[in-house]
């Protein structure tokens, strides 16, 4: 639909007043209205025109009410119908629901009572629209994800079939043990990549299914990091990276899942490592602001091209062209980007194609009950002794 275009009614009654008064309101309300002195006319119009609202009088010579506006469901199930009649009752109000109709508008109306039905009408409309295209996407997306699961599993699998087959041609002597060896060790990163993928579609799955981060207890943001980056360190050095954490004295405590928001940065981490240059840096660094905690990780890496920042936590979006190791589910970053929502925080992205990029993630920050200040609620949760 044209969202730039007013939206189309058509008007279905005998009675030319009726018709006249409907069109001179509904055209100063700014929809295009088209009307009808008879049910064969208007029916035409509907198929022709499409409109997104119908206004049609039950006793009508020809055609009967009821029966356009069984015809107009049948065309067109998205088009609204609203009954007008002189002749307004319980018994014809409920044949025409049975028969379609989403309202019931009894002569006279009021210019005001006009525009509220139909206003209420074309929202109900565009409610039913945004159910239906979130259904579509989410049937595509479905589609999308059974392809994609396809694609990923095969290839790994595939792959490590064929080092199995090589595996068993190869005799045992001193000439092909190193040979062995390097089949077997790829394997294994085939493997691994197989077990990375099948996590992140669980965790997808758990957010899915708002399983995920239903645990809250007071986390020390600090101690989350400090223990990735310690885990990181031997990777990052075997890609002459360093990796370096910069923490304040001071606890940064949030409520939340431990398990998701150590996901959550870990996702960042490894992307910082893995996109960055031989030489380059990582900076993960924690600060405890007033009312919220702030972490972010800067890499001096490869960057994100302009055009691909809007898409980044899109699943299954990945930036083409990044080089070695830019294999992927696409789904690190929005599980990301859930788990900050699901925290009542915010994660956003800065990156300069060729400069590196710098992820900050905002959370709320966790007041302790019957903390007196800040200072205090620090204090105090340095005595918790949080892991």
């Amino acid at each position: 639909m044209d969202e730039s275009r007013p939206e189309t009614v058509v008007v279905i009654d005998d009675d030319r007043a009726i018709r006249l008064s409907c069109e001179k309101i509904l055209v100063r309300s700014g929809y295009e209205v088209a009307c009808f002195e008879n049910g064969a006319l208007g029916l035409e119009a509907v198929a022709d025109r499409k409109p997104a609202l119908v206004l049609v009088d039950l006793k009508m010579p020809g055609i009967s009410g009821l029966e356009v506006i069984a015809r107009v469901r049948e065309i067109d199930p998205t088009a609204v119908v609203i009954v007008i009649t002189g002749y307004a009752s319980i018994e014809s109000a409920v044949d025409a629901m049975k028969a379609g109709a989403y309202d019931f508008l009894p002569k006279p109306f009021s210019p005001d009572e006009l525009r509220l039905v139909v206003g209420r009408g074309l929202e109900k409309r565009r409610l039913v629209q945004e159910a239906r295209r979130g259904e579509l996407e989410r049937e595509l997306l479905k589609r999308r994800f059974v392809t994609f699961v396809s694609h990923q599993l095969k290839s790994p699998l595939v792959a490590v079939h064929q080092y199995l087959e090589v595996l068993k041609r190869l005799g045992d002597t001193d000439e092909v043990r190193p040979k062995r060896e390097m089949w077997l060790d790829r394997c294994l990163e085939r493997t691994d990549e197989l077990t990375s993928i099948i996590e992140d579609w669980l965790t997808l799955a758990s957010l899915e299914q708002a399983s995920f981060s239903r645990t809250r207890e007071v986390v020390d943001v600090r101690s989350t990091i400090r223990k990735l980056v310690e885990g990181y360190e031997g990777t990052a050095a075997e890609r002459s990276v360093a990796l370096n954490a910069d923490l304040p004295a001071s606890p940064c405590p949030v409520s939340g899942d431990p398990t998701c928001l150590a996901v959550l940065f870990d996702n960042l981490i490894v992307n910082a490592i893995r996109y960055n240059r031989p030489g380059g840096s990582v900076t993960v660094r924690a600060e405890c602001r007033p009312g919220e905690v702030v972490v972010s990780v800067a890499d001096t890496g490869i960057g994100i091209p302009e055009s691909c920042l809007p898409l980044l936590f899109d699943e299954f979006f990945r930036v083409g062209g990044r080089g070695e190791g830019s294999s992927g589910t696409g789904l690190g970053l929005p599980i990301s980007r859930r788990i900050a929502t699901e925290h009542g925080g915010v994660i956003d992205v800065q990156s300069v194609e060729g400069s590196g990029s710098t992820f900050t993630v905002r959370l709320p920050r966790h007041e302790l009950e019957g903390a007196p200040d800040v200072a205090g609620a620090d204090t105090a949760l340095e005595e918790m002794s949080l892991p």
